[in-house]
């Protein structure tokens, strides 16, 4: 099984205790499946036919990541670019190390940290990469960034780009759209035709962020529009109710939230870590 070994880099991945034999050998190419937890979807063919040429030239370096599957077949844990590459190269094999088959999020986790550690992930697959982990197997944006290595903030900050709408992370993915210039959109995501605008100009016109910061500041955002809290009649609650509700909210919202009963009446808490994260969870709370 998997150590712990998130968080301490691509090296750690690797088991501490194999036999010689066991640790590099090489393995057919045909034999290995694609990781179905692969958090990133974009590959720059340039930099692809880069590394297949120096492939073609040196060979694979350094080994990839399986597990084993059925009928003496591997399932890719870590190294979807290298061996992409390799394919191109011509390679009939590429050096792997196998581990014991873990879970789904032993093998999601996996691949995301060999994909940050590399550095291999534009922003907006780092995001839903990040939000994947969260939604899928509940955890908490402090719970990620312990794994990943990573501050919470930079979770926060790296997630709030998926508020953007499909066509900007688009942009993104593809280069268009700097994570810098994304981060300015943010500011006006609110305001549809003042966000297409500064996006057009800033991909037909080179406009730096600073530029793109001065073009958003241009017009005030509109005036929030006052809603009415009512406040709910509610009996004492059962324990277990409330720890539902707790954890329903908890996996909606990302963060830490209580319920705080003072007879019928009572106060939800929702923790945040700061001004961005106030700021997505505004934005979450106001759909």
């Amino acid at each position: 099984m998997v150590k712990n070994v998130l968080g301490r880099g691509v090296g750690a991945l690797l088991p501490e205790e194999l036999d010689e034999a066991d640790r590099f050998f090489m393995c057919d190419i045909d034999k290995i499946s694609a990781n179905p937890h692969q958090p990133r979807s974009h590959f720059d063919a340039d930099k692809l036919q880069q590394l297949a040429d120096s492939i073609r030239e040196k060979g694979v370096i350094q080994p990839l990541l399986v597990s084993r599957s059925n009928d003496n077949r591997y399932v890719l844990i870590a190294g979807e670019r290298r061996l992409r590459a390799a394919k191109l190269a011509g390679r009939d094999e590429v050096p792997v190390v196998v581990m014991d088959r873990g879970s789904d999020q032993e093998s999601l986790e996996l691949a995301l940290i060999e994909n940050i550690q590399r550095h291999d992930l534009n922003p907006i697959e780092e995001a839903m990469a990040y939000s994947r982990l969260m939604e899928e197997f509940h955890l908490t944006q402090e719970e990620v960034a312990k794994k990943v290595g990573r501050q919470r903030s930079t979770i926060t900050n790296v997630l709030r780009l998926l508020q953007l709408p499909e066509f900007v992370r688009q942009d993104v993915v593809q280069g268009a759209v700097s994570e810098g210039h994304a981060r300015v959109l943010l500011r006006i995501k609110d305001q549809p035709e003042q966000l297409r605008e500064v996006r057009d100009r800033i991909v037909n016109q080179g406009l730096s962020v600073r530029a793109a910061e001065r073009l958003c500041a241009k017009t005030p955002p509109p005036p929030a529009k006052a809603r009415e809290v009512v406040a709910p009649t509610v009996e004492d609650l059962p324990k277990s109710y409330c720890a539902a509700l707790v954890n329903q909210l908890t996996n909606q919202l990302h963060t830490k939230v209580r319920i705080v009963q003072q007879g019928k009446r009572g106060r939800l808490e929702i923790e945040y870590y700061s001004s961005d994260d106030l700021d997505r969870l505004v934005s979450l709370l106001s759909r």
